[in-house]
């Protein structure tokens, strides 16, 4: 019982089917690698939903103080010299700012500095010490940093061949925190160097955040990490720094399990991420309420109160300056945009959601949807799977979606929709193949025995081939060739030429057989089985029948002719033709190993011996009663005689068959039909003189027609002899038992 369950297992998989495990197993590995164009892929599905839905944009206490191409028109090109960055932080603070953050590097003394202009040689001395004692612009942006809550910008240069040149040797102090979990170093991003600012101003400084936001490969500016190791000691972004300092400058924790970083502790509130550290801020389009402009805050004409309560962010927008990112809304932004809408998102808590199970999640869904190819596309009609597929795919599609419009959440459709997609091809594809392989299989199996027309209908509809034999009604043919050992011992001396003559009979009546939609069963030497109406309907098949075996003698009829002209004296072929017509058993008969499709029953068996009598009746074609029956007058027909064939208890009306419609229209065979119903009339009543009387009338009759009835009328002439020997007596029922098959 285990074998049998493994075998059918065995027989449902399939090569169809482990073709598209083979491809699952695949597509899982390539998500698991996560190649770039996946990637890609997963990022543009991503974007593509925020430009659909962009995050609304709602007044929040942070602002951008813009360094933009109106302040540099008004206050001169950049760099300006850093007293004036002075007065702007002094000016921000006056005006409440909870905290200020620099989007911009003072990685070098100011050129513009007092005591750096009168280091120059041009100066005339008194000039050169008048300048020399102001005090340095750099001191005083120190100092008004050292007034407030603010945060100074670090960049940083991320390569495994950076040198740290003069700051190697140097020990960096980790921004206050606390791990909460397991390790979060190894899911860091790392930058082996940091670029600070001079330390003038580092010391004045409440706090350092690194503003080093990474593109996507494709250049996109998506995510923003909020914690990084660089130099081997953690480090907050500039956001996540600036609100850290703002709230009081406590620590930070980050949180970590054995998938990745969960989020970070900071400000008293809990700010998911995603595994390395990093968020995807959800973006809105720029709006003009979230700047102001650093000349307007310079030159006090920013209301009173304004930046009251507010994280404010100094950084630049001014074309010039070229500091603009690509983002996913597909327009680029500002960087220091990026970091202020970072802010807002953690202030309104509106993170986008990319949670460490996410992946998890994509590959199970991927893995189901697949399954569900595997499984229905071999069973299912191609436009049920097509439908079913398509609503799969996209009610995934759909709830990845409504998981960003009502959760917030990442979770990739591309994914999982291009497996399934490319799953569906793969099995409709094998599956087409198959098709194609049954079709040239039916074409192959029924090519050589059934009409082309057949053919292409069972191709097209396997499902009328019913495997393992179905009931139905058919009308069978044998033919058989008549006196063939004395045919074959004229070809003694040239087998050979036998074989060529054989192979152009059983053509001729293969072509008369096909043409009227018939199926050849078998040949059998130098005998042939046909039936219709199978393995597709053949409407009217007796009819088809019939003509069938017409064909047939008009084509034996021409080859001789074509014989006697190629070899004169030659020994004419003749056949002779049983058709029956009445309920059998089609299909595929046979053993496992080795099966044919034919037909079995009553029917077929009674045909063969019809055949058979063909010879002693004297007439080419002998049909049974239901032929008979069922063409009616549509061929020119007589009945023979009642006759119990060998092997079967019940007698048998037989018909011989001379033509088609038009002979059984036509008065000379109307005068045949005649003699030979007055002839069976005075048999059956025993008036053997009014018999012999009536069977001179139907050879006559015959003979004006061209039809050859002498065998016909010597067979009844032979019987009446002995009825007159020995008559039957009154009980006999005119049945005539045959002795041969």
């Amino acid at each position: 019982m285990k074998a049998a369950g493994l075998g059918k297992v065995g027989r449902w998989i399939g090569v169809n089917r482990t073709l598209g495990f083979a491809l699952l197993f695949v597509l899982l590995a390539v998500r698991v690698v996560d190649p770039g164009p996946v990637a890609a892929l997963r990022s543009a599905a991503f974007d593509l939903f925020q430009q659909i839905k962009p995050r609304a944009y709602q007044p929040l206490p942070v602002a951008v103080v813009d360094i933009d191409d109106a302040s540099l028109a008004e206050l001169g090109q950049w760099p300006w010299p850093r007293n004036m960055l002075a007065d702007l932080v002094d000016a921000a603070m006056a005006q409440g700012a909870a905290g200020l953050a620099f989007d911009i590097l003072f990685a070098e003394p100011d050129r513009l500095s007092p005591d750096r202009l009168a280091a120059g040689r041009a100066l005339p001395a008194q000039l050169r010490a008048e300048i020399a004692a102001l005090p340095s612009t750099d001191t005083l942006l120190a100092e008004a940093i050292a007034r407030g809550r603010v945060v100074v910008g670090q960049s940083s240069v991320r390569g495994a061949g950076a040198e740290r040149g003069e700051a190697a040797a140097r020990e960096l102090a980790d921004t206050p925190h606390a791990l909460i979990g397991d390790d979060p170093l190894p899911f860091l991003p790392r930058y082996p160097q940091l670029i600070e600012n001079i330390p003038e101003i580092e010391a004045a400084a409440a706090g350092h955040g690194v503003f080093a936001t990474r593109p996507d490969p494709d250049g996109v500016y998506r995510r923003v990490p909020l914690v990084l190791l660089v130099e081997g000691v953690l480090r907050l972004g500039l956001a996540p720094e600036l609100l850290r300092v703002a709230t009081g400058g406590d620590a930070f924790a980050i949180r970590t399990n054995a998938a990745g970083i969960e989020g970070l502790v900071l400000a008293r509130q809990f700010i998911p991420t995603a595994a390395d550290g990093s968020v995807w801020p959800w973006l809105t389009p720029s709006v003009p309420q979230r700047y102001i402009s650093a000349a307007d805050l310079l030159e006090g004409r920013v209301p009173a109160g304004r930046l009251a309560g507010h994280l404010v962010l100094v950084g630049t927008s001014a074309i010039g300056l070229e500091d603009f990112r690509p983002t996913a809304l597909g327009v680029p932004m500002a960087g220091v945009e990026i970091h202020a809408q970072v802010l807002e998102n953690i202030l309104a808590g509106s993170l986008l959601l990319r949670p460490n199970y996410a992946v998890a999640v994509e590959l199970v869904a991927a893995l189901g949807l697949m399954m569900i190819v595997i499984g229905l596309v071999p069973i299912f009609r191609a436009s049920w799977v097509l439908v079913l597929s398509g609503v799969l795919i996209a009610g995934y599609g759909a709830a990845s979606g409504w998981a960003f419009h009502a959760n917030r959440a990442l979770i990739d459709p591309t994914f999982p929709i291009l497996s399934a997609g490319l799953m569906l091809m793969l099995m409709s594809s094998l599956n087409y193949l198959r098709e194609e392989r049954m079709r040239r299989h039916i074409r192959s199996a029924f090519g050589q025995y059934v009409s082309p027309d057949l053919v292409a209908q069972l191709a097209e509809k396997r499902e009328a081939l019913t495997l393992g034999g179905e009931r139905r009604d058919l009308t069978v043919l044998f033919s058989d060739v008549r006196g063939f050992t004395g045919l074959a011992e004229s070809y003694r001396d040239d087998p050979a030429g036998l074989t060529r003559l054989m192979n152009r009979l059983l053509t001729a009546l293969s072509e008369a057989i096909l043409e009227e939609k018939g199926t050849i069963d078998k040949f059998m030497g130098d005998a042939v089985m046909a039936f219709w109406n199978a393995p597709l309907d053949v409407p009217y098949h007796a009819h088809a029948g019939c003509r069938a075996a017409l064909g047939m003698v008009a084509r034996v009829a021409a080859l001789n002719a074509a014989r006697a002209e190629e070899e004169p004296g030659c020994v004419p072929v003749n056949i002779g033709i049983g058709l029956n017509t009445g309920p059998c058993v089609v299909g595929n008969m046979g053993s496992e190993m080795r099966f044919d499709y034919t037909a079995l029953g009553d029917t077929v068996n009674l045909a063969s011996r019809l055949e058979g009598q063909s010879k002693p009746y004297g007439v080419q074609i002998v049909l049974g009663a239901a032929v008979a029956e069922a063409v009616g007058k549509d061929f020119a027909l007589f009945e023979l005689d009642l006759v119990r064939v060998k092997g079967k208890r019940l007698p048998a009306r037989i018909f011989g068959c001379f033509g088609d419609a038009e002979m059984a229209a036509g008065a000379e065979f109307a005068a045949v039909a005649a003699a030979n119903g007055e002839m069976r009339a005075a048999y059956l009543a025993q008036d053997w003189a009014g018999a012999r009387a009536a069977l001179d009338r139907l050879v006559q009759a015959g003979q004006a027609m061209g039809l050859d009835l002498a065998g016909y009328a010597a067979l009844y002439r032979a019987r009446i002899d002995g009825f007159e020997a020995a008559p039957p007596g009154p009980d006999w029922d005119g049945v005539f038992v045959a002795t041969s098959k």
